[in-house]
C-alpha cells in the first residue's frame, strides 16, 4: 500500500488560510508561522505580548513583528537589539565640538564662543560686556576672543594693563641743549641750562645769583630746579615730594613755605623737621597738565641774617589714572 498525499492531490478539506501538512495515511491542518488555532480559525500571535523579543519597542504585523529603537539608537544585524548611534562620527550636527552620549549627544563650543539657543550653533562671546574691568584702558571683541589695548605713549603689558612707555629711552627728540623727562603717557623738552639773568649755572638744574651783582641782594641765593609726574586723579591727601636743606648752617632756623604756584590751593606745605618739608597734594589733579610750584626755604641766623633758597617744582600730571 502506498500512502496518498492529500495535500498534493488537493483531496483534503483544510481552509485557505491554512497549511496542508500530509501525514502517513491522513494529513493535517497547520497554521502558518506567526498564527495558532483558535477553534477552526488560524488567528494572528500577538509576539509583542509575549516574553520580550525586541530590545526597545515591539510592532505587531499579521503573522510576525518587528522591532523599532528609540531615537538616537538604530536596529543591530540581530533585528532585536537596539545599539547607540554615535551622531558625531555619523553626521556631525555640532558647529564646533560634539560629544556623543548614549541616545543622542552634547555640542560645546572653543573657548570665546557660547551655544546659540538650538544648542547646536556656536556664538561669539563678547568678554568686553561681561565687565568694564577686564581691561585697564579699553576692550576690543574679536572673534572666540578679546585684546586689550591701551592710549597713545602706553604700551600693553601682560594682555590687560597698560604701562608707560618711556619716549627718553626709545624716541628722544630733544636737542642737545634740552633734557627729556618722561612723564605718564608722554614726555617734555626743557633746557639743559633752565638759568635766567641775573641766574648762573654752578652745576645741574642748580642756578646761583652771584652776591656780587646788587640785584642779588633782593632775590633767593639760589633756584633749584626738579621735575615729577604723577598720574591722574590721585588720591589725597598724598605726600608727593620732600625738600630738604643741602648745607646745615649752626645756629640758623629754616622755615618753609609755598612762594607761588598753589593760588587754587592744590598743595599743602608741612614742615617735618628744622630742615626738611614735604609737600602734600591735598586736592586732586586731573591731567593732562602741568604745574609750576615754587618752594622757598628761609634761613635767618642769629645775627638777623636772612637768606633764601629756591626749588621750582615741575609737576606733570598725566592723563589717565595709570
Amino acid at each position: 500500500c502506498k500512502d496518498i498525499d492529500e495535500c498534493a492531490t488537493g483531496t483534503h478539506n483544510c481552509r485557505a488560510d491554512q497549511v496542508c501538512v500530509n501525514l502517513r495515511g491522513s494529513f493535517s491542518c497547520q497554521c502558518p508561522p506567526g498564527y495558532q488555532k483558535r477553534g477552526d480559525q488560524c488567528v494572528d500571535i500577538d509576539e509583542c505580548t509575549l516574553p520580550p523579543y525586541c530590545h526597545h519597542r515591539c510592532m505587531n504585523t499579521p503573522g510576525s513583528y518587528y522591532c523599532q529603537c528609540n531615537a538616537g539608537f538604530q536596529l543591530a544585524s540581530n533585528n532585536h537589539t537596539c545599539v547607540d548611534i554615535n551622531e558625531c562620527d555619523a553626521n556631525n550636527p555640532c558647529a564646533q565640538q560634539c560629544y556623543n552620549i548614549l541616545g543622542s549627544f552634547i555640542c560645546q563650543c572653543n573657548p570665546g564662543f557660547e551655544l546659540s539657543s538650538d544648542r547646536i550653533n556656536c556664538e561669539d562671546t563678547d568678554e568686553c560686556r561681561t565687565s568694564s574691568y577686564i581691561c585697564q584702558y579699553q576692550c576690543v571683541n574679536e572673534p572666540g576672543k578679546f585684546s586689550c589695548v591701551c592710549p597713545e605713549g602706553y604700551q600693553v603689558v601682560g594682555g590687560r594693563t597698560c604701562q608707560d612707555i618711556n619716549e627718553c629711552e626709545t624716541t628722544n627728540e630733544c636737542r642737545e641743549d634740552e633734557i627729556c623727562w618722561n612723564y605718564h603717557g608722554g614726555f617734555r623738552c626743557y633746557p639743559r641750562n633752565p638759568c635766567q639773568e641775573p641766574y648762573v649755572l654752578t652745576s645741574e638744574n642748580r642756578c646761583v645769583c652771584p652776591v656780587s651783582n646788587a640785584i642779588c641782594r633782593e632775590l633767593p641765593y639760589s633756584v633749584v630746579y626738579k621735575y615729577m609726574s604723577i598720574r591722574s586723579d590721585r588720591t589725597v591727601p598724598s605726600d608727593i615730594f620732600q625738600i630738604q636743606a643741602t648745607t646745615i648752617y649752626p645756629n640758623t632756623i629754616n622755615t618753609f613755605r609755598i612762594k607761588s604756584g598753589n593760588e587754587n590751593g592744590e598743595f599743602y606745605l608741612r614742615q617735618t623737621s628744622a630742615v626738611s618739608a614735604m609737600l602734600v597734594l591735598v586736592k586732586s589733579l586731573t591731567g593732562p597738565r602741568e604745574h609750576i610750584v615754587d618752594l622757598e626755604m628761609l634761613t635767618v641766623n642769629s645775627l638777623n641774617y636772612r637768606t633764601s633758597s629756591v626749588l621750582r617744582l615741575t609737576i606733570i600730571v598725566g592723563p589717565y589714572a595709570f
